[in-house]
C-alpha cells in the first residue's frame, strides 16, 4: 500500500500545481477516490483514501464520517423524520423500480494495515433516532495524536437514489453530491466557542446541507465512454478503455467535491478574467448559455469588488434537465446548479436570482467555511443579502426582481415580504439550529430575516463601512470555519474604527435583537399638530383686569410631530420634518422611548413628517405607517401593491416549475 500511498501523494501535488494555487486552507481531510459508475445498476462501487491530520492538541481515538446516500433509505431515517416520514421533494415521476438508496463502507484499514471494519458503529448525536444511518463512528487501533497526519483507505459502494434533494439520477441524468464517506470536523477547543475539542458530525437532515474541513481532491471517475462528464476543478487528465472512459479531476482548497454526468450534456466555454466559465446543459437549454455567462461575470466582478478574489480556476454551471429538477439551485466547490426559466419574460429576474444566489455561496460557506447546519443565517443570509445587492446593481434596486409590464419589484422589497409575510415572523430566532426550526420559518428567518438586517446595517452604518466590514470578514476568515460571534465582533471592530462610538462600543446592543432574538421593529408616524397660540389671557397685570383670549391674533405657530415606537426592537431613526413654508429638518431619536415628539414654535406649520427618508432601516416591518401628511398624500398607495406582486412572483416560478 506505500506505492498507492506515494500516487495519491503525488496525485495531490500533480493537482496543485496543475490548479497553480499556493496553499490557502490548512488542508486537513484529503481525499484519492475512484469511483465507478454502474448506470444500468444505478450503483457506485469506489476505492478511497481519505489523509486526515489532527488540528488540535487532542489524542483522537475516533472517527467520524457521514453516510449521505442512507438518509434515503427509507423513510425511518432522520431526513425523513423531520418532515414526518413525509418529503416534500418526491420523485419527479413514479417508476415500477425501487427508488431508495443506500451506502455501504465494505471496508476501511488504517495505515498499517489493521482492519477497522468490526469497529464501525452507526451513531445519532442529534436526535437518538436508532433508525437513522446517516453518521458511522469508527474507533481506531491507533490514536492520532495532536498535530500528526493518518491514512485510511476504504472500499465502499452505494445505490443511487432516483432523484431525491439535491442528488440523484433520473432517466440519463446524474448528479452526485454529499455522495461519498465524508469525515466531520474535529473541532479544537476554542474554535467556535467550543470548550473542549471533539467531532462535530450532524446526522443528515431535511434542512441545512453540510460542514467539512478544507483538503485537497483527486477523483477518478469511470462512466461509460459516451457520457460528458462536470466536476468540482479541473480535468487532469481523461483516459479512454473500450467502452468506459475514466475522467481525472483534481481541486485543493475546498470542503466538498461534487460530479454530474450525462450523455446528452453539451459543454459551453467562456472566461472571466483567468477562470474558466463552463455550462453543461442539454441542447433544448443552450440558448440559455449567453444569459448564464453574463449573471457569472456580474456577480464574480461585483464579488471581485466588495469582498475579496476568487482563487480557483475554474466555475461550472449544470443546468439540469426537468426530469433532473430537484437537483438544481445548489452551490457546491466550483460547481453550482440552476434552475432553468429562460423561458419568462425578460423583466422576470428568476434564472438571475437563482444563478446569483447559488455562485455568491462560493465565499459564503465554501471559503468562508461556516456551519450550514448550526448557524444557516451566516450562508444563506449573507448570500440573499449580497444577492440583492448585486442584482440592484446591475438591474436597478426597485426592479431588481421584476419590471415586466408596469409591475415593478425590488429584490430588497422581496425579502422584506418574504419575512414580514410569514404567518409569525416572530416563530424562532436566526440561533436557531437548521433542524429546530419545527413549525416553519426556516426560509423567511435564516435566508430573508437575515437580508433584513443586514441590509438595515448597512443603512446604518453605510455602505463603505459595510464593505469594509465584509472584506474585512472575508480576508480574516477565509479557508476556516468562524462562528456568528467572529462575525460580530468583526463588524464591532470595523464600525468602531470608522464611527468611533456613534453606535456604542461595540454592536452586541444591535446582534442581541436581531440574531438572538425575535422581536419586531415598527415605528410610527402618530400625529402631526399645528397650534395658533394666542396671547397670554386672563389676569395678567394685577388681579382687576381680565384679558380676554384674542383667537384672531395668535403670536405664533406651534407645530408637533408625534412618533410611536410599536415593535420592541429599538433602532436608531431620523425623521424629516417638512414645513409649509418649503423648508425642512432632519431629527435623530435614538428610537427606545415608546413615543417622542418634535415641538417647534414660530410662523412655520409643519405639513408632512417622515421617518427614515432614505430607507435605512429595512427591518422596519410596516413602511405605510412611516409617514403622515396634513395633504392628501398618494406616495404610501404603492405599497398597497406589495403582496400581490410578491404573491404574483411566487406564482410565476411555482408555474415555470411545470412548464
Amino acid at each position: 500500500m506505500r506505492t498507492f500511498s506515494y500516487l495519491l501523494l503525488t496525485g495531490l501535488i500533480c493537482a496543485t500545481f496543475q490548479n497553480g494555487l499556493a496553499q490557502l486552507s490548512p488542508r486537513i481531510a484529503n481525499y484519492d477516490i475512484q469511483v465507478v459508475l454502474d448506470s444500468d445498476n444505478k450503483t457506485l462501487s469506489a476505492k478511497q483514501i481519505v489523509n486526515f491530520k489532527n488540528p488540535s492538541t487532542d489524542t483522537i481515538r475516533d472517527l467520524q464520517f457521514h453516510l449521505y446516500y442512507n438518509a434515503f433509505k427509507n423513510t425511518k431515517s432522520t431526513f425523513y423524520q423531520d418532515q414526518d416520514g413525509f418529503s416534500e421533494f418526491g420523485n419527479f415521476e413514479k417508476t415500477d423500480i425501487c427508488t431508495w438508496s443506500w451506502i455501504n463502507i465494505d471496508g476501511i484499514k488504517d495505515e498499517a494495515q489493521n482492519d477497522l471494519s468490526s469497529k464501525m458503529q452507526f451513531i445519532t448525536p442529534d436526535d437518538d433516532n436508532e433508525d437513522d444511518q446517516t453518521v458511522v463512528q469508527v474507533i481506531l487501533n491507533q490514536p492520532i495524536f495532536p498535530g500528526e497526519s493518518a491514512q485510511f483507505f476504504l472500499n465502499w459502494n452505494s445505490k443511487i437514489p432516483n432523484v431525491r434533494p439535491r442528488t440523484g439520477y433520473n432517466k440519463d441524468f446524474y448528479h452526485f453530491v454529499q455522495w461519498f464517506p465524508k469525515l466531520g470536523v474535529y473541532e479544537p477547543a476554542g474554535m467556535r466557542q467550543r470548550e473542549k475539542g471533539g467531532w462535530n458530525c450532524h446526522q443528515y437532515h431535511a434542512s441545512g446541507e453540510y460542514y467539512a474541513d478544507f483538503g485537497s481532491y483527486k477523483v477518478q471517475i469511470d462512466v461509460p465512454a459516451n457520457f460528458v462528464v462536470g466536476a468540482s476543478g479541473s480535468m487532469l487528465e481523461q483516459t479512454k478503455k473500450g467502452d468506459r472512459k475514466i475522467w481525472t479531476y483534481g481541486i485543493d482548497d475546498v470542503i466538498d467535491f461534487a460530479w454530474t454526468c450525462s450523455p446528452k450534456f453539451i459543454t459551453r466555454l467562456d472566461k472571466w478574467k483567468e477562470v474558466e466559465l463552463k455550462i453543461l446543459t442539454y441542447d433544448e437549454h443552450a440558448a440559455c448559455g449567453d444569459k448564464y455567462f453574463s449573471i457569472m461575470k456580474n456577480a464574480l466582478s461585483y464579488l471581485d469588488e466588495h469582498v475579496g478574489k476568487y482563487p480557483y480556476k475554474t466555475l461550472t454551471l449544470i443546468d439540469p434537465p426537468l426530469h433532473g429538477l430537484f437537483t438544481g439551485g445548489m452551490e457546491y466547490p466550483t460547481l453550482i446548479t440552476s434552475i432553468n426559466l429562460c423561458f419568462l419574460p425578460d423583466g422576470v429576474l428568476t434564472t438571475e436570482t437563482l444563478t446569483t444566489h447559488e455562485l455568491i455561496h462560493q465565499y459564503f460557506m465554501q471559503m468562508i467555511a461556516t456551519h450550514e447546519v448550526e448557524e444557516p443565517w451566516l450562508d444563506e443570509g449573507f448570500t440573499t443579502y449580497f444577492e440583492g445587492r448585486i442584482l440592484d446593481h446591475f438591474h436597478g434596486e426597485k426592479t431588481s426582481l421584476m419590471n415586466w409590464r408596469g409591475w415593478r419589484v425590488g429584490n430588497g422589497e422581496y425579502n422584506r415580504g418574504e419575512f414580514f409575510g410569514n404567518e409569525n415572523p416572530k416563530i424562532a430566532s436566526n440561533s436557531r439550529k437548521s433542524w429546530e426550526f419545527r413549525h416553519g420559518g426556516y426560509g423567511p428567518v435564516s435566508y430573508n430575516k437575515t437580508a433584513v438586517w443586514l441590509k438595515t446595517l448597512e443603512g446604518m452604518v453605510g455602505v463603505e463601512t459595510m464593505d469594509a466590514i465584509m472584506k474585512t470578514y472575508f480576508d480574516r476568515w477565509k479557508f476556516s470555519h468562524p462562528s456568528g460571534r467572529d462575525f460580530e465582533a468583526v463588524a464591532s471592530e470595523v464600525v468602531y474604527d470608522r464611527h468611533g462610538n456613534k453606535f456604542g462600543e461595540n454592536l452586541n446592543w444591535y446582534f442581541d435583537q436581531v440574531i438572538r432574538g425575535t422581536a419586531i421593529c415598527d415605528y410610527k408616524l402618530a400625529e402631526i399638530e399645528n397650534l395658533e397660540i394666542p396671547a397670554p389671557s386672563g389676569f395678567i397685570d394685577n388681579n382687576t383686569e381680565c384679558v380676554e383670549t384674542d383667537f384672531d391674533n395668535p403670536i405664533y405657530n406651534l407645530s408637533r410631530v408625534i412618533v410611536h415606537r410599536l415593535g420592541e426592537v429599538q433602532l436608531p431613526v431620523d425623521i424629516q420634518i417638512n414645513f409649509e413654508d418649503g423648508s425642512s429638518e432632519m431629527k435623530y431619536w435614538d428610537g427606545k422611548d415608546r413615543s417622542i415628539d418634535f415641538t417647534f414654535k414660530g410662523e412655520r406649520k409643519i405639513v408632512s413628517a417622515e421617518i427614515d427618508p432614505e430607507r435605512k432601516i429595512y427591518l422596519d416591518k410596516n413602511f405605510l405607517n412611516n409617514s403622515l401628511s396634513i395633504k392628501h398624500q398618494r406616495k404610501g398607495l404603492l405599497f398597497h401593491f406589495h403582496e400581490f406582486l410578491r404573491a404574483a412572483q411566487n406564482s410565476l416560478q411555482t408555474l415555470s416549475m411545470f412548464i
